[in-house]
């Protein structure tokens, strides 16, 4: 890679940009096939369940995020051997966690389940769900790993096409349990549990097959269990864990606070965040192809190619986002009718569009930084900047709610995008001294 140009991101990005906008509409599925079953109830358990797993899951983002500035440093380098290491370590990090997920799965249910403000037929839901989908948690991980792999050497094609695949055959399989066998809120679970586990069994056996076909795989024993660099896989895996356990509980503490204010709120929000998530994987596609760019800018001591690869990946970034809250100003009313029959969640949904319309642009900032510290391996400045954003979050977010009601939550919620990017911003210069430092 010489020239970062818009087209070359572009190439990078659009498979990525695909792939990322299969994830969300799984969700939006979902939610449109427990929101057209008549009863408040299914609908109300899948969205408190999917923020759980998505808290669950995306707290070990660290697998993908961790994977993708080490690998892409390391190709930068042509150091073919510490990319397969890489992968290995993270690898035994995904079994480990998935034992320990699969055994405290009661104390988790109990803990999630106690939390909320349920009804007895929405918990009962909810159970049903949690049951099942805990055992995806193999796939799902080791998902995590594929996709920052190929992500880190730029073959975004293959990552997205891992995505891609276990979206689709999430989607097709959840809508055969619910419509064809009638199986309610466990065929959307049974629907991830399945397709997890079929993709990422395919996808493993190629990636061994990828690497070795790339560089002759020779396992050094010692090289893999190299203590230096088991704890700087350590540290990296432990900042972003606690960022990432901090964002995602932040959409836990959205969903909160509306179940707080009613049913109906955790109903109504659910529509529209699920929207958000869509912008978000969408812009996302230009943080995951920045982060194996800037990795290997590092790899290569290249600050000239760092500065292009900024430039113009936040071009495409701001547009993008610009260009989204566009098309959610026409269509919001469209599609949120197209995601639940009741009247009354469709109306609430509604009235607080207006955030759901700028939430793509504002929001647009934070996850560029996002990738370029993550393709640093700068963690050490994501988990701070991370663990200040949250804070005035909670602290915004409970005045402002008692203030304006569920206003009130998604203008915290819009204030917590803008300070994720503004931390960030701050320590940018930490990454430009990297170049001059970087062995």
């Amino acid at each position: 890679m010489q020239n970062p140009s818009i087209k070359y991101i572009l190439k990078l990005s659009i498979p990525i940009f695909f792939a990322n906008l299969a994830i969300p509409l799984v969700g939006i599925i979902d939610t449109g096939l427990m929101g057209n079953l008549g009863n408040l109830s299914y609908l109300s358990a899948t969205s408190v369940a999917a923020n759980l797993f998505s808290m669950i899951f995306w707290s070990f983002g660290f697998l993908r995020m961790g994977t993708v500035g080490l690998v892409s440093q390391a190709y930068g380098k042509e150091d073919y051997t510490e990319i397969f290491n890489i992968v290995i370590r993270n690898l035994v990090f995904v079994l480990l966690i998935s034992l320990i997920l699969i055994l405290l799965q009661s104390f988790i249910f109990n803990l999630s389940a106690g939390i909320f403000n349920l009804s007895d037929t929405t918990r009962e839901f909810y159970q049903d769900y949690f049951q099942i989908r805990i055992y995806s948690a193999p796939g799902e991980l080791t998902l995590y790993i594929i996709t920052g792999l190929f992500v880190g050497l730029q073959k975004t094609k293959i990552s997205s096409l891992a995505v891609g695949l276990f979206s689709i055959l999430n989607i097709i399989l959840s809508i055969i349990f619910v419509s064809k066998f009638d199986l309610n809120i466990k065929g959307v679970a049974y629907g991830t549990l399945v397709s997890a586990l079929l993709i990422s069994t395919s996808f493993l056996i190629y990636t061994f097959w990828y690497l070795n076909k790339m560089s002759k795989i020779n396992i050094n024993i010692n090289e893999l269990i190299d203590l230096n660099k088991l704890k700087n896989i350590f540290n990296i895996n432990l900042n972003i864990f606690i960022r990432t356990i901090l964002l995602t509980f932040s959409f836990f503490w959205f969903t909160y606070l509306g179940s707080q204010i009613g049913e109906d709120y955790i109903a109504a929000n659910a529509i529209l965040i699920n929207l958000v998530f869509l912008s978000a994987f969408i812009l996302d596609a230009y943080a995951f192809s920045t982060e194996g760019m800037v990795g290997y800018s590092l790899g290569k001591k290249d600050i000239s190619l760092f500065k292009k690869i900024v430039k113009n990946s936040f071009i495409l970034s701001t547009l993008t986002g610009l260009i989204i809250s566009i098309i959610y100003f026409f269509i919001n009313k469209h599609v949120i009718t197209l995601m639940s029959d009741i009247e009354t969640i469709r109306n609430l949904s509604s009235s607080y569009a207006v955030w759901l319309i700028l939430m793509p642009l504002i929001s647009s900032f934070c996850y560029q930084f996002d990738g370029i510290f993550i393709g640093a391996s700068q963690t050490k400045e994501l988990r701070n900047a991370m663990i200040f954003s949250v804070f005035s979050y909670l602290l915004m977010s409970l005045y402002l709610t008692k203030l304006m009601g569920n206003t009130g939550i998604w203008i915290s919620l819009c204030l917590f995008m803008v300070l994720r990017a503004l931390s960030l911003f701050y320590y940018l210069d930490r990454i430009y001294l990297r170049f001059s430092t970087t062995k």
